[in-house]
């Protein structure tokens, strides 16, 4: 990541160098987001790319449900399979005629008539997490070099930002090791970096929360401000050739989106979770997850048009979705006290919040993850990984709530029903957004680039 807070000329210099620290100096991070203009906006309306203008207001709270939640204990129950197979819960009714889910989320059947289930999604993926974070959040498998872009940064090219603050938010940060040493999706690839998630490397449950690049003027330094406005004038003066390149021209777009989102005292107004009151913030959870939620819901407000909410960061480190029962992991049963409170309460309040302003609408919240778990419990008490059927669901955006598309097979192994692949999560979404998913981008070597592949279809039974 670019360091606009270099402290020394001898770190400028370092910066400005040759070889891989040029290399460096070109890892713009998480100010990396650069606008759209009205001319930009209305060009790719006329290209189909945006149906509406009503759809232009929308906005996407991608859940990422990192770890890979069992959805034969949550949302897909098996209650007549043998007990190695539907587990130690129950379901239980809720305010949808069409599904119960699990006695783990009595929040969330209270509101399940604003939130619909996709019980058929499968992906033929390694059953390792970063294959499947690849493949749910850019709708393909990285192959041959090439790294498809998140759904989010494809947002962030073709509609832009709306306000000073960037187009794709990350929240809390990116996601951490998966264990298959592979890119995680949450990045521009092809498009680059100016395309990539601003990621807020912070925990917005902490008493000293702030956004370490949206500090203010007066808590930087006057002389540390005036280095970073100098910065580009340093590149300027001693690397002519560069200069006249094209990595040069997205530079200096990615100077001017920096100190806009700096310099912005809306931008920082978004962040400031303290401008919430303690009942709001209380709803949420005082915990990661639940702020998160809650910073999301304000960033829809302000305009951010994308924004990702990874529910853990890794699964090495902390108790996550993966349940394989044996130490340093989780059981079935510890799920029921570790996980699911904290998750059940923070999206019951996001999906509340956003109808009982009038957001809802206007913001698709898509809660996806990499697989499902293992039809039958381990030995552990546990399950393992299974990309061969999960469950994801929506709420929001268009979607009608209290529906269940596709169905899987009695031991949730398979998709029976109507089955649902990556790519068609992913044109879902762009649906939703009012992209057409047959347009393309420009891809590696500036050949056009599918935005979906052939074949991919909205789920459209969610907005029929």
């Amino acid at each position: 990541m670019l360091d606009f807070l270099a402290e020394s000329p001898r770190d400028r210099a370092r910066l400005c160098g040759a070889g891989h620290n040029r290399r460096e100096f070109l890892q713009i991070g998480t100010l990396a987001a650069i606008g759209l203009s009205l001319p930009q906006f209305l060009r790719a309306q006329a290209e189909g790319r945006v149906a509406t203008a009503a759809a232009d207001r929308r906005s996407c709270i991608m859940i990422f449900n990192l770890g890979g939640p069992s959805h034969i204990d949550l949302w897909d129950m098996k209650p007549d399979a043998p007990l190695e197979i539907r587990g130690p819960f129950k379901p239980i009714r809720t305010k949808s005629d069409a599904f119960e889910i699990s006695e783990l989320l009595p929040r969330h059947a209270a509101i399940a008539d604003k939130f619909s289930l996709v019980r058929s999604c499968s992906h033929d993926g390694a059953a390792v997490h970063d294959a499947g974070w690849q493949m749910m959040q850019t709708g393909r498998r990285f192959t041959g070099g090439i790294q498809t872009p998140h759904v989010g940064s494809v947002v962030s090219h073709l509609l832009g930002r709306r306000t000073d603050l960037p187009p794709f938010v990350v929240l809390p940060q990116l996601m951490g090791r998966g264990g298959g040493n592979l890119p995680n999706g949450q990045a521009g690839g092809f498009l680059g970096k100016a395309h990539d998630p601003f990621a807020l490397m912070a925990d917005p449950s902490r008493k000293d929360f702030k956004v370490p690049d949206l500090l203010p003027p007066d808590q930087i330094g006057a002389q540390r401000l005036d280095r970073r406005r100098k910065l580009r004038d340093v590149v300027e003066s001693t690397m002519t050739e560069f200069e006249s390149s094209e990595d040069a021209r997205l530079l200096d777009q990615n100077f001017h989106a920096a100190f806009r989102i700096m310099t912005s005292e809306s931008a920082r107004a978004a962040f400031d979770l303290s401008r919430e009151p303690d009942a709001v913030r209380e709803r949420y959870g005082m915990n990661r997850f639940g702020q998160c939620c809650l910073l999301a819901r304000r960033l829809v407000e302000s305009g951010v048009r994308f924004i990702t909410i990874n529910t853990f960061l890794t699964v090495f480190d902390e108790i996550t979705w993966d349940i394989h029962g044996s130490k340093p992991f989780t059981s079935i049963a510890g799920m029921k006290d570790i996980v699911c409170p904290m998750y059940d309460q923070a999206y019951s309040a996001l999906i509340e919040d956003l109808a009982q302003r009038g957001m809802l609408d206007d913001t698709l919240v898509a809660n996806l993850s990499e697989f499902g778990r293992t039809p039958k419990v381990n030995p552990a008490g546990g399950r393992d990984h299974w990309p061969g059927c999960f469950t994801a669901y929506f709420a929001g955006g268009g979607v009608k709530g209290g529906r269940v598309v596709g169905a899987s097979d009695p031991i949730g192994g398979f998709p029976a029903e109507r089955p649902v692949k990556p790519g068609d999560i992913v044109a879902t979404i762009f649906h939703s957004l009012g992209l057409d998913h047959g347009s393309h981008l420009p891809g590696p070597g500036g050949r056009p680039f599918p935005l979906t592949d052939l074949g991919t279809e909205p789920i459209r039974e969610l907005f029929a």
